[in-house]
C-alpha cells in the first residue's frame, strides 16, 4: 500500500488537465498512479496509499463514468479501505457543490479520511456549445491542482496520513 492514485473522468479534457496537473507535482514528492476512471478497478484502490478524484460535474450531478467506477468498486473494497486519505477536484460549468457532496458521500462510506476540501474548477461554461467544447483550463487552476497533488503525495511518503 503506497502512493498516490489519481482517478479522473473526462469528456471535454477540463478533469483531465486537472488530474495530469496534480499527478505531475504528486510525482515530485512520492509514486504517482494516474488512471481514467472507466480503467481503475478494486486491485487499484487496494494498493494505493491515498487518492485524489478527479470528475466533471454533468448535469448537477457526479459524472456518470465515475460514478460507475465507484459502483463497480464500492462492494469490493468496503471495509479494506478505513482510513486512508484522500481529496477531490470538480470541474464544473457553474457550482460543482452537488457533485463534490455525492463524491464526499461515497468516500465517507468508504471510511476514508478528507484531508483537503473539495477543489471546485469553474470553466462558466452555460451554453450547449460551450460545455461540449473542449476545455482549456488556466494556469493559476492548475497551479491549485499541482499545489493538491504535490501536498498528498507528500503526506504520504512522510507517513502524515
Amino acid at each position: 500500500m503506497t502512493g498516490l492514485l489519481i482517478v479522473y473522468h473526462t469528456r471535454t479534457g477540463g478533469s483531465r488537465q486537472m488530474a495530469e496537473a496534480a499527478a505531475e507535482a504528486g510525482a515530485a514528492e512520492a509514486p504517482v498512479t494516474l488512471r481514467k476512471a472507466a480503467e481503475t478497478g478494486p486491485a487499484h484502490l487496494l494498493a494505493a496509499g491515498g487518492y485524489l478524484f478527479c470528475a466533471p460535474e454533468n448535469l448537477a450531478a457526479l459524472s456518470g463514468e465515475m460514478k460507475e467506477f465507484f459502483d463497480r468498486c464500492y462492494y469490493p473494497v468496503l471495509g479494506r479501505l478505513e482510513g486512508r486519505p484522500y481529496a477531490q477536484m470538480i470541474c464544473a460549468g457553474s457550482d460543482g457543490q452537488n457533485a463534490a457532496r455525492q463524491l464526499a458521500r461515497i468516500a465517507t462510506g468508504w471510511r476514508l479520511k478528507e484531508v483537503q476540501p473539495p477543489l471546485i474548477v469553474c470553466t462558466h461554461a452555460q451554453t450547449p456549445e460551450q460545455i461540449l467544447a473542449p476545455k482549456r483550463i488556466g494556469e493559476a487552476d492548475l497551479d491549485r491542482c499541482r499545489e493538491i497533488g504535490a501536498a498528498l503525495a507528500a503526506g504520504l511518503a512522510m507517513g502524515i496520513f
